[in-house]
């Protein structure tokens, strides 16, 4: 009777440590979770890598998309061209 009672307890305490140990099923599912949030964050950055590398490349060859940076980012305006000013 002895026997069956440890046995018991034995086969509960191992279950506890397999559900709620360290690396078990608990921490095996939060570690796959934060995976999953990992690699949608690494897309994201690649994402944005790509978008960067393509701005980066305009700028370095292209003069009209230069000149649309300057004007819209800079306030920049091209000789010969009228500014308008509107009166607050």
């Amino acid at each position: 009777m002895k026997i069956g009672r440890y046995l018991i307890v034995l086969v509960l305490l191992m279950g506890a440590l397999i559900t709620f140990g360290d690396r078990g099923l608990i921490d095996n599912y939060r570690m796959k979770e934060k995976l999953m949030s990992l690699k949608k964050n690494n897309h994201e950055i690649t994402l944005e890598n790509i978008a960067l590398k393509k701005n980066i490349t305009l700028l370095r060859d292209n003069l009209s998309y230069i000149g649309m940076v300057a004007r819209s980012e800079l306030g920049m305006v091209k000789k010969g061209e009228l500014v308008y000013r509107k009166a607050q």
